[in-house]
């Protein structure tokens, strides 16, 4: 497979940012949303906010256990991404995806439209140092847009992508709280979600969440997919 598809994108040659989003490869990108998969047979597990600490514990589980996950990232958010350069190319080397969440956790729906492309346009180039190559799959932090946003995210060419089951893996709580999580996806998945929104700085995800949710898939017969199940 190649790191073309991997990452969505072909090689941008400039580091304008206003041309970056008219500078990608081969595989369409409009604007769409996507709020569920539209494979048969397929789920995916997205995780938001990092790359930190426990991220590259989450990448080499899902790795060895032979799934594909997709990875929106941050520029700035927990950390800085300069400091996970080999976390983000081995999600590469994994068969992960790579994708953007803004540079700093902005609300989008609080941004004019220049805002919004300096939020997508600065991660793009941390991308293109990093990777060689920008992201055109995004989601927006907080789950949150207005007609602006999401005309301005068109215009650059993204793939705006929600979710169908929140474990909300970020809740600060009693022991126990990464069970609830556990349990949520559990019950979302059987009642038909696909696309789960987990949260890869936390260590309960890491260490708790991630096993438990390979074992689960593992005994429904399921793998996870990048791309967020698009058959792109």
């Amino acid at each position: 497979m190649s790191i073309k598809n991997l990452i969505v994108g072909a090689s941008i040659a400039s580091t304008a940012l206003a041309h970056l989003s008219h500078k990608r490869g081969a595989i369409p990108v409009d604007g769409t949303i996507w709020t569920s998969c539209v494979e048969a047979g397929v789920v995916a597990l997205t995780f938001d906010d990092g790359p930190y600490i426990y991220t590259q514990e989450i990448v080499d589980q899902l790795t060895a256990a032979g799934h594909r996950a997709t990875f929106f990232q941050n520029g700035q958010n927990w950390d800085t991404i300069y400091n996970y350069n080999s976390t983000l190319l081995s999600m590469i080397a994994g068969g992960h995806q790579v994708a953007s969440h803004t540079w700093s956790h902005a609300d989008l729906a609080t941004l004019d439209a220049a805002g919004i492309t300096d939020q997508m346009g600065e991660l793009e180039a941390a991308h293109l140092a990093i990777l060689g190559k920008a992201p055109t799959y995004m989601r927006p932090p907080y789950l949150s847009t207005n007609d602006l946003a999401i005309s301005t995210l068109q215009s650059l060419g993204y793939k705006i992508i929600e979710v169908d089951i929140d474990t909300q893996d970020w809740a600060e709580g009693p022991i126990g709280q990464i069970d609830l999580s556990i349990a949520w996806y559990e019950g979302n998945y059987t009642a038909g979600g696909t696309i789960s929104l987990n949260h890869d700085p936390y260590q309960p995800t890491a260490e708790t969440f991630v096993p438990a949710i390979i074992s689960y898939l593992a005994s429904q017969g399921k793998k996870c997919k990048f791309n967020i199940c698009d058959q792109h």
